[in-house]
């Protein structure tokens, strides 16, 4: 047998495993190892037939995972098999650094090409990481009026409610009745694939308000549009920022909202599909932030995850020296008393812990605007008692077992107190500390995690040394 023909024998044999299983997910949520393996078979083998009618028709978000799990060579090859058949749409479902690798792989006349079959919220996407000589070539070779409603997009700020708007909506005027608007959308070729509302416009294009579909549907056709329009109390300026029309849609559970520029004329829909996808990414990056990693993502490379890390890892150096400088006061307590060495470490470390846990709470509080100059007091006040309380409790624990473990009750005294002290400070400055920089405009997500940990690491070692030193006399 050739190995052509071993490699359709082993594909078949695959085939009749699954043939059972539906879907290409796994229980934990990972695409399918057997599946992967019949699909990176048919690359080698040059199945087009297999391709097309396995993985061309899956949804977007399932062909992305695909190709994310796909290296290097199997991913192009896959989009140059599957040729037309290929939606470009699932290049929006994967990372950045794939996203980027694919597309620069590709003429901009095929990219071009792709992008006029795709929403135009999708189009951006895919267009905003590129070079601006190779945006400029690819909407070139657009129509005019999708060339426009790009550029208008691109045109808004990044993050922004205008970039991710779809420029596609139905909007009608409001003496137009409910007959005409349905055969409008019945005859329009031009319209978005789905829609949940259609919107009101005067002859300026300044938004009136708008109607859903369910309302139209169960009108009379000769009942005009004005007449069971709502009006729309919660329009998305375009340089909105994409986080608050989110919080937009949470707040009075929109399914989509209209986009309006600064003289409250309709340009675009934010859809729940599109905000939805904020909200993860909005979410990720407040993680990646908190931990000073920045847009790092699985598919960086070594050099590329190295150098998002360095700045912190170098701010995070300096502040160490600085809690070193700390301890090098008290170096005499140190050496008379060697218990203060072995304990110094759990002082800090449980400060740096409750630090971390009051910061967490704060950013994200102050990220989703639950925390605001309304409520902070309570907070701050709630915060602090916790703090207090924590202290008590394992400032009691450790003072106990430090005790017993160097036979001393002094020494389980010290750290109890300095312990409370610690755990104190650590709960005020994980609220302070984000409350300040937000206050100041900074980013409480990117800075905060360094400043509290150099609170509570310079606080808790002050007090434990410090209480210490003053009551064996060593200064």
């Amino acid at each position: 047998m050739t190995e052509a023909g071993e490699q359709e024998g082993e594909r078949a044999h695959f085939e009749d495993d699954v043939s059972e299983i539906t879907g290409i997910y796994d229980e934990d949520g990972f695409v399918r190892k057997d599946f992967l393996a019949l699909v990176g078979a048919a690359i080698a083998d040059r199945d087009i037939l297999y391709l097309r009618h396995n993985v061309a028709d899956l949804h977007e978000s399932e062909i992305g995972d695909i190709i994310e799990s796909l290296n290097s060579d199997q991913r192009h090859a896959l989009i140059q098999l599957l040729g037309d058949d290929f939606d470009f749409t699932a290049l929006t479902e994967v990372d950045d650094t794939i996203r980027l690798e694919i597309v620069e792989q590709m003429s901009n006349e095929k990219i071009a090409e792709a992008l006029g079959e795709m929403d135009s919220d999708d189009a951006v996407y895919i267009l905003e990481d590129l070079d601006e000589e190779d945006q400029e070539e690819i909407l070139s070779k657009l129509p005019f009026t999708e060339r426009v409603r790009l550029r208008r997009s691109l045109d808004y700020p990044e993050s922004s409610a205008g970039r991710r708007m779809q420029t596609e909506f139905v909007a009608v005027p409001p003496f137009w009745t409910v007959g005409q608007t349905i055969d409008y959308m019945r005859e329009d070729e031009d319209l978005p694939d789905s829609f949940s509302q259609v919107f009101v416009i005067d002859p300026t294009f300044k938004l009136l308000g708008a109607v859903y579909l369910d309302k139209i549907l169960r009108a009379a056709r000769s009942t005009r549009i004005e007449d069971i329009m709502h009006e729309t109390n919660h329009p998305v300026p375009a340089e909105m920022d994409q986080e608050e029309a989110a919080q937009l849609f949470e707040r009075y559970d929109l399914l989509s909202a209209a986009v309006v520029d600064e003289n409250e004329r309709l340009v675009g829909v934010l859809t729940i599909d599109d905000v939805v996808d904020v909200i993860q990414e909005e979410a990720e990056e407040d993680i990646m932030r908190l931990g000073g990693v920045g847009d790092e993502e699985l598919s960086d490379s070594v050099g590329s995850a190295s150098r998002s890390r360095l700045p912190w890892l170098l701010v995070n150096l300096g502040t160490a020296i600085l809690a070193a400088s700390v301890i090098s006061l008290f170096d005499a307590a140190i050496e008379k008393v060697v218990a203060l060495a072995v304990l110094m470490p759990i002082v800090a470390g449980m400060g740096g812990n409750a630090g971390s846990q009051t910061m967490t709470v704060t950013v994200r509080a102050l990220a989703t605007r639950d925390l605001d100059i309304y409520n902070a007091g309570r907070i701050i006040r709630r915060e602090a008692g916790v703090g207090l309380l924590n202290g008590v409790v394992f400032g009691g624990l450790i003072g106990i077992v430090a005790g017993a473990w160097f036979q001393s009750e002094t020494i389980g005294g010290i750290i109890a107190v300095a312990m409370v002290v610690n755990m104190m400070a650590a709960a005020l400055a994980g609220i302070l500390i984000p409350l300040l920089l937000d206050k100041l405009g900074a980013d409480p997500a990117v800075a905060s995690s360094v400043f509290v940990t150099t609170v509570t690491d310079v606080v808790g070692f002050f007090a434990f040394l410090g209480l210490a030193a003053w009551w064996f006399g060593v200064f």
